[in-house]
């Protein structure tokens, strides 16, 4: 039941995050940027893990400076750098291109994690498995439609996301076994926060009272701050903790199947028989992963 558990919280974690792409495209038909999104999502999350930490006595600081440095970079790459990028480059590419770079983020993460730390390289059953769930996630993101539409740099901005999330699970591993989850959360928001300042100068407006006068859009915007946010970041290093980088980073594979299934609830997309084979050879392939583990040196 304890293995079971992190895998269990990884699945439902990233069911969510599949989920958010349609919320987040309901509140960017609403009339927000996906800077405002950004933006007060995370405070919402700020504030309330803010909120839980001064109830139970907050710590504020790191305990070295170098510790400090890194909760910063964590903050830049899994907040703000992250959704910059990632819904920049729908700007400037199709939604399908940008699907698929974020999505292969497990193959970046594993090849860089691989090479700072010995014991989370895969084996080649487990490399076969994550190349095989990339595979799987292309066909299910293209769902029959065969085209891609190259745009340099909206594909280069989707290839940027990926990449911050592969530091991000990079960088999280030494500060997790040192920290408490909630306070490595804390720590993201706060400087994903912090290190939008700049645009909050440039662009002081949030929308904020469009969002309070239509009850749909403070919905959504609550359910990205309160559960995409506060509770799946807090769930999500937890399960990076129990599983490992790369085993729990494979998981992302299954975003783009849990928000092609709640678009065909919520928005009637079609689903293809592409779309089933892509499904199974992602779960076929995070089983390899999971399961061919690598024997650990001593």
């Amino acid at each position: 039941m304890k293995r079971f558990l992190p895998h269990l919280i990884a699945f439902i974690v990233v069911a969510i995050w599949g989920v958010t792409f349609v919320c987040t495209k309901l509140l960017l038909l609403g009339g927000l940027t996906a800077a405002q999104i950004f933006i007060l999502r995370f405070i919402i999350a700020y504030l309330l893990l803010l909120g839980y930490s001064l109830s139970k006595g907050i710590h504020w600081l790191s305990n070295s400076w170098r510790d400090e440095l890194n909760m910063m970079a964590l903050g830049v790459f899994g907040g703000s750098l992250y959704f910059l990028t990632e819904n920049s480059a729908m700007n400037y590419t199709t939604t399908t291109n940008t699907s698929i770079i974020v999505s292969l983020c497990p193959l970046f993460a594993s090849a860089i994690i691989g090479a700072f730390y010995k014991t989370e390289r895969l084996n080649r059953w487990q490399t076969f498995g994550t190349v095989m769930a990339a595979l799987g996630v292309i066909m299910v993101v293209m769902n029959g439609h065969f085209v891609l539409h190259l745009s340099p740099l909206g594909d280069a901005l989707a290839f940027g996301a990926c990449m911050c999330w592969a530091f991000y699970s990079l960088l999280i591993i030494p500060v997790s076994k040192r920290y408490p989850t909630v306070f490595i959360t804390r720590k993201v928001f706060f400087y994903g926060l912090l290190s939008m300042i700049p645009y909050i100068i440039l662009h002081p407006d949030l929308n904020i009272q469009l969002v309070i006068n239509k009850p749909t859009l403070l919905a959504n915007l609550l359910f990205l701050g309160c559960v995409a946010s506060m509770l799946c970041y807090v769930a999500w290093n937890w399960v990076l903790k129990r599983l490992g980088a790369v085993v729990a980073t494979n998981y992302v594979y299954l975003n783009p199947v849990t928000t092609i299934v709640f678009a065909w609830m919520v928005l009637n997309e079609q689903i293809t028989v592409w779309f089933i084979i892509g499904t199974v050879l992602i779960l076929y392939g995070m089983y390899l992963v999971n399961t061919k583990r690598p024997k650990l040196s001593a």
